[in-house]
C-alpha cells in the first residue's frame, strides 16, 4: 500500500490492504448526500464536513474547535470555524459564539463577525426563560409535588447546559436524584450527569454515574447499556486504562447506532478500542476478544483501516501495520479525547510488534528485522536496547554483526531448582504428618478450656 496516497472516499469505497483501490482517488460523481458517510479517518486530510457530520449537540462543537485550535492547516482551520460557528447560531451559546468570533478574526468575511443582535436577543430570552423555570420550580416546591419538582430541575439543567453554563447543568440534574419516584428517572438523571461530566472533563464523575445507573439492570435497554459502555470506555481512555477501555469499547453492541452521537460515533468505537486492544492485548485476546468479535466487527466495518491494522498486527505483517499507523496519526491527532494518547498507544504497539517479531527465534539479523519494521539498523538497535533495559526482552546484541541473540533460561539448572524444591515440599509435608500421627497415637489432644 503507497501511504501517501491512500484516499478517504466514502465508506463503501474503502479497500483493505492487497485489495484493489487502495491508490485509486474517489469517484468524481460522488453525491454530496453520500460524502456525509465517510469514515472520519483515513491516510488523506481530514474531511471536515464528514467528520462533523457524525455528531450532534455542544460535542460537534467542542470537536470543530479542537480541529482548529491544533490543525497546521490554515483552510481546515477557517473550515473548522466556519461550521462551528453556523452550528452556535443554531443554538443559545452566546459566550461560546464569542469566543468563536475571536478565532475567526475577520478572516471569513462580512457573513462570520460579530453578531451583537443577536447576542444581545439570546441573552434577554435566556433572561426571561431563567426567571419562568425559577417561578415554576418555587411552585412545584410549594405544592411538594416531586414528579413537578423533578421536571423543573431537570429543565434548569437543559437549561444551562444550552447556554454553556456546564457546572449549574451539572448540579441541577444531580438534585432530580431526590425527587425521582422510578428506575427510569433514575436513568435519565445519570445520563444527563455523564453528558455533562464528559463536556467537562470530569471523567471521576462518569465512572461514578455509570455505576449507580448499573445498580438499576431492570430499566437497562440494549442502546442504554451501549451507551453506558461507551462512556465508561472514555474514562477508562482518559485514566490511561487502555486494557479496561478496550474491553468496554468491545463490549459495546450494534444496538448503539447513531443513537449517542452527541457523545461518540460508531466510528469512534472501532478507532478507540481497535488501538487500545492493539496496545494492550496478547495475541490470544487479540483474536478472541477482537477479530472473532462478530459485534466489534461491524464496528471495524466502518473504518476499514483500523480492522486492516488489526488484522496485518495478528499476521505479522509489522510493515504493512505501522503503515497504516502512520497515516491515520495526523487525523487521530485531531480527535477530542484521543490526542493525548496517540504517542503512547502508538508507542505501545510498535513495541509489542518488536517483542512478537523476535520471540519464537533463537537469533535474529538486525538488518533484515530493519527492512521489516521500515527503520535504519541504528535506530532499531536503539528500540530493542530499551526494550532489553526494560526486561521486555529477554536477548543481547552483538552490535559488530548485528545480531540480536535471545538469552534462553538454562533447562538444565531449572530442572534441578524445581526437583529440589519438590523435594523440599515433600520433607515438610511428610514431617508435618509424622507429627500430627504421633500427636494422635499419645492422645496429645488440647482442648480449649470453658468458662463456667
Amino acid at each position: 500500500m503507497d501511504g501517501d496516497d491512500a484516499s478517504n472516499p466514502m465508506m463503501e469505497e474503502m479497500y483493505p490492504n492487497g485489495i484493489g483501490g487502495v491508490d485509486e482517488a474517489p469517484s468524481s460523481s460522488t453525491s454530496t448526500a453520500t460524502r456525509k458517510n465517510r469514515p472520519i479517518i483515513g491516510g488523506e486530510q481530514l474531511d471536515i464536513e464528514a467528520y462533523a457530520g457524525l455528531y450532534t449537540g455542544r460535542t460537534k462543537i467542542m470537536r470543530l474547535i479542537f480541529i482548529a485550535d491544533h490543525c497546521d492547516n490554515p483552510g481546515m482551520q477557517l473550515e473548522a470555524l466556519r461550521m462551528a460557528y453556523d452550528e452556535i447560531k443554531k443554538g443559545e451559546n452566546t459566550q461560546l459564539f464569542r469566543e468563536v468570533v475571536q478565532k475567526i478574526d475577520g478572516r471569513l468575511g462580512s457573513n462570520y463577525l460579530m453578531d451583537a443582535t443577536w447576542c444581545s436577543m439570546v441573552d434577554r430570552k435566556a433572561e426571561q426563560r431563567k426567571e419562568k423555570l425559577e417561578n415554576e420550580l418555587n411552585a412545584y416546591r410549594t405544592n411538594l409535588i416531586k414528579e413537578s419538582i423533578r421536571m423543573g430541575y431537570n429543565d434548569f439543567g437543559d437549561f444551562y447546559y444550552a447556554h454553556g453554563a456546564l457546572g449549574d447543568a451539572f448540579k441541577s440534574y444531580v438534585r432530580t436524584r431526590d425527587y425521582c419516584t422510578t428506575s427510569k428517572h433514575i436513568i435519565q438523571m445519570c445520563l444527563s450527569a455523564i453528558l455533562v461530566s464528559i463536556e467537562m472533563g470530569q471523567f471521576t464523575h462518569v465512572t461514578s454515574y455509570v455505576s449507580k445507573a448499573e445498580q438499576t439492570p431492570e430499566a437497562l435497554d440494549p442502546p442504554t447499556v451501549a451507551k453506558l459502555r461507551c462512556a465508561a470506555g472514555l474514562a477508562h481512555l482518559e485514566a490511561k486504562k487502555y486494557k479496561l477501555a478496550a474491553r468496554k469499547f468491545l463490549e459495546v453492541g450494534p444496538e448503539l447506532g447513531n443513537s449517542y452521537s452527541e457523545v461518540i460515533a460508531p466510528q469512534d468505537v472501532a478507532t478507540y478500542g481497535g488501538l487500545c486492544a492493539l496496545a494492550s492485548f496478547d495475541r490470544t485476546e487479540l483474536k478472541n476478544k477482537v477479530i472473532d468479535n462478530i459485534n466489534f466487527r461491524n464496528f471495524l466495518e466502518l473504518v476499514p483501516e483500523v480492522r486492516e491494522l488489526i488484522n496485518d498486527f495478528y499476521s505479522s505483517h509489522y510493515a504493512s501495520c505501522l503503515e497504516y499507523l502512520g497515516n491515520l496519526k495526523s487525523n487521530l491527532m485531531l480527535d477530542i479525547h484521543l490526542h493525548d494518547h496517540v504517542e503512547t498507544l502508538y508507542d505501545q504497539i510498535r513495541n509489542k510488534a518488536l517483542i512478537q517479531y523476535t520471540h519464537p527465534f533463537v537469533s535474529v539479523d538486525m538488518r533484515m528485522m530493519a527492512d521489516a519494521f521500515k527503520t535504519s539498523v541504528a535506530g532499531l538497535e536503539k528500540e530493542l536496547e530499551a526494550l532489553i533495559t526494560d526486561n521486555q526482552i529477554q536477548a543481547r546484541i552483538d552490535s559488530h554483526n548485528k545480531i540480536l541473540y535471545a538469552r534462553h533460561a538454562d533447562q538444565r539448572n531449572a530442572t534441578f531448582q524445581r526437583v529440589l524444591q519438590t523435594g523440599n515440599e515433600f520433607d515438610r509435608d511428610v514431617r508435618a504428618m509424622l507429627l500430627r500421627a504421633n500427636l494422635l497415637k499419645y492422645d496429645y489432644n488440647l482442648r480449649a478450656s470453658r468458662k463456667l
